[in-house]
Order: C-alpha cells, then sequence, then structure tokens
C-alpha cells in the first residue's frame, strides 16, 4: 500500500505539473503573439485571453497538485481530496480515466483506508 500512495502522489504532482507548464507556453504564446502584431488592440485583447486561459488551467491544476502533496505527507484531507479528483478525472479520456481509476480502486481499497490511517497516526 505505501507504493501506491507514494505512485499516486507522485503522479498528481507531475499531472498537474504538466497543466501548470501549459499554462505558462499558452500565456507566453498568445500574448506574445498579439505582442509581435504591434497593434494595441490585438495586444489588449490576446493579453485578457491569454490571462484568463492560463487562469484557467493553474486552477485545474493547484487541486491535484496540492492532493498530490498532502498525500505523501499523509495527510488527513488529501486521500478524499485525491478521490475526489478521481472521479472528476473519469471524464478525461484517455489518460485522465486511467488516472481516475488507479486513483479510486487505490484510495478506496479497505487495506489502504486502514494503512493510511495507521500512518497518520504514527504507528505504521
Amino acid at each position: 500500500m505505501e507504493k501506491h500512495i507514494s505512485i499516486l502522489g507522485i503522479i498528481y504532482i507531475v499531472y498537474s505539473g504538466i497543466f501548470l507548464v501549459v499554462a505558462g507556453l499558452l500565456f507566453f504564446t498568445v500574448a506574445g503573439a498579439g505582442v509581435l502584431s504591434g497593434d494595441g488592440d490585438a495586444i489588449a485583447v490576446t493579453a485578457i485571453v491569454a490571462t484568463a486561459v492560463s487562469a484557467f488551467f493553474v486552477v485545474v491544476a493547484l487541486p491535484g497538485l496540492i492532493g498530490g502533496i498532502g498525500l505523501l505527507s499523509y495527510q488527513p484531507w488529501a486521500r478524499w481530496l485525491l478521490v475526489i479528483l478521481g472521479f472528476l478525472n473519469l471524464i478525461n479520456f484517455p489518460i485522465g480515466t486511467a488516472l481516475g481509476a488507479y486513483t479510486i480502486w487505490a484510495l478506496m481499497n479497505a487495506d489502504m483506508e486502514a494503512h493510511y490511517k495507521a500512518r497518520m497516526s504514527g504507528v505504521a
């Protein structure tokens, strides 16, 4: 069970990190296209669009990043946060579906619950 917790925590951190990198790339690409055009209106529009889209990606990525870090440190809230994210990931075919199924299988397992609670209380 220890291995599944580590794997899930790292996967969620990496998966969320990819979303953060995409947010940064989108921001610089879209805003940069406006700057390259030299048109003041285009710069304003692309800056707004780049900020909105990048902010969306950041908001989507943060719960997974926080949940992955929390799971690795056996925070009591992290397990349930990732279970909720696992159910939400099921609609993101194909990678999110696989991640969601693995998350639900691993974190809803009775053995995992006992192991996680023992680690949280410092017994194991």
